[in-house]
Parts: C-alpha cells; sequence; structure tokens
C-alpha cells in the first residue's frame, strides 16, 4: 500500500518555485525523490534555489520564464522535452497581489487602478492557465499527469480590501474545475487537476499587512486568526501533506476539487 504515496523519480514543474510557499514545496518534494523543475523568471533565484536543493541530495533543474509570457514559456517546454521528454506533475504557484488592486477602509472602488487589477488578474489567472496550456503536450505523452492550481480562501469568501485578487483566485476555483472535466473528456482519466486552497500563511508579500515590525499582529491580523479556530496563521510545511497526496497515485479518483488548507476558517460563522 505504501507504494501508492511514492512519487519517486517524478518530474514536477512548480512555477512561483522562490516564493515562500512554493521554495518549501519543492525542497519537500526532492526530499520524497521527485524530480524538481524550478520555474520562475528571476534566473538568480531560480539557480539559488535549485542549487540549494541539489546541495541537500535532491534533483532539480533550473528553467526560467515570466509565467505570462507564452513565448517563454514555449521556449521551457522546449527544455523540458529535450532533457525528459515528459513530465508528470505541473504545480501552480506563481501568484500574488499588489497595491493598486486593493482598496483600503479609506478608499472606494473609484481609487482602483485599473492597470494594477489587469496586472493581477493577468498574473494569478493566466500565470495558471498558460503553464498548464503550454506543457500540456509533455503530459500527453503518456496521456497521464497531474496539474495542481493555487486558489485562496478570498476566492470563495471575497475578502475586504483584496479585490482583484479574490476576482482572480474565484476564476482559478471555476478553471481547475473546468479543465478537470475537459482534459478527462478529451484525454481520458490519466490527466486529473484539482487546486488548493490555503488560508492564511505568512508569505513575503502580506507580511506588513497581517504583522507589526515588532511582530506583533495587525488590527486586520487579529481578525483573522480571531476567526480562525485553529487561532493562528497556517505554516509552509503544512500544505505538503496535501501536495504529496495529490501528486501521487493515492488521489488518482480525485480531480475537479479545491481542498482547503486554512484551520478552519472557511468552516466558522463567527457567532
Amino acid at each position: 500500500m505504501s507504494q501508492i504515496f511514492s512519487i519517486k523519480n517524478k518530474i514536477i514543474v512548480i512555477s512561483g518555485a522562490n516564493g515562500v510557499l512554493g521554495a518549501a514545496i519543492s525542497q519537500y518534494l526532492a526530499k520524497q525523490g521527485a524530480i524538481i523543475i524550478v520555474l520562475s523568471r528571476n534566473q538568480a533565484k531560480v539557480n539559488a534555489l535549485a542549487n540549494k536543493i541539489i546541495e541537500e541530495g535532491g534533483t532539480a533543474v533550473s528553467a526560467v520564464a515570466d509565467v505570462t509570457n507564452e513565448d517563454q514559456l514555449n521556449t521551457v517546454q522546449q527544455q523540458l522535452k529535450r532533457q525528459f521528454g515528459k513530465i508528470d506533475v505541473l504545480i501552480n504557484t506563481a501568484g500574488g497581489n499588489m497595491p493598486g488592486a486593493v482598496i483600503t477602509p479609506d478608499q472606494t472602488i473609484l481609487d482602483s487602478d485599473t492597470t494594477s487589477l489587469k496586472k493581477v488578474i493577468e498574473l494569478n489567472y493566466l500565470g495558471t492557465f498558460l503553464p498548464t496550456k503550454v506543457l500540456l503536450p509533455l503530459f500527453l505523452e503518456e496521456k497521464k499527469g497531474i496539474v495542481i492550481n493555487f486558489s485562496s480562501m478570498s476566492a470563495k469568501r471575497p475578502l475586504t480590501r483584496v479585490m482583484g485578487y479574490s476576482s482572480a483566485k474565484a476564476a482559478i476555483d471555476n478553471l481547475t474545475q473546468w479543465l478537470a472535466v475537459e482534459f478527462c473528456q478529451k484525454y481520458g482519466e490519466g490527466l486529473r487537476v484539482n487546486a488548493i486552497a490555503p488560508g492564511f500563511f505568512l508569505t513575503e508579500q502580506n507580511r506588513t499587512l497581517l504583522t507589526e515590525k515588532n511582530g506583533n499582529l495587525t488590527a486586520r491580523g487579529q481578525q483573522i486568526v480571531d476567526n480562525t479556530p485553529m487561532g493562528r496563521f497556517g505554516q509552509p510545511e503544512e500544505l505538503l501533506g496535501v501536495t504529496h497526496w495529490l501528486c501521487s497515485d493515492a488521489s488518482k479518483f480525485v480531480t475537479g476539487t479545491i481542498i482547503p488548507i486554512d484551520g478552519g476558517f472557511d468552516a466558522y460563522s463567527g457567532v
């Protein structure tokens, strides 16, 4: 039975691998014997993470592309085709937010910046769709593979302030389910698509929003913790078990799901 959880020698592409969550996932899966393709747009950071994985005894390859640039992704696809001929898993962790797509308490939607909103939607939605589209032929070599998208609690429960991010992540939920059906109907049951929806994890992007410089919680950070039954933020390593499961044959009848990892946030009504 233990073999159904094995991911040894699986070729796993991880976009946004340089982020807090992406890096933790990359290093963990490498320690489980997977071959990690570290994909991001920053060459120096990509190389640094790949080298760190190799120093820890894992196998990693650098791949450089902006996930919203189809031409750059095509170059990566050709690189992987030459090196491996196929891939087994694509994990789309790339995403993020920016100030212009946020509506602060002293602003209204009239203060929103359309240019920033477009960038947030492109990064989160196209940054998931395009890698999936471009790398699909590498799955079709064996009509088998796994796509894991990254959604958010803000997709299901739109959060105040993060208008653009919430909208984009809601689209990821829809895309995940649409692709799951499309791939099964067109390519067979061997190609699965699921998503992980993290609750609140401290990253470089949200740290100043949720914590003060002295480490204490901001008012928003405290509000989030108060509405999380476990009473804390998540730790990156708490995403690893579900990610491992989705990468393995242990989840071979699972497709089209969005799995919350949120400490009970979605289940809590506040009363």
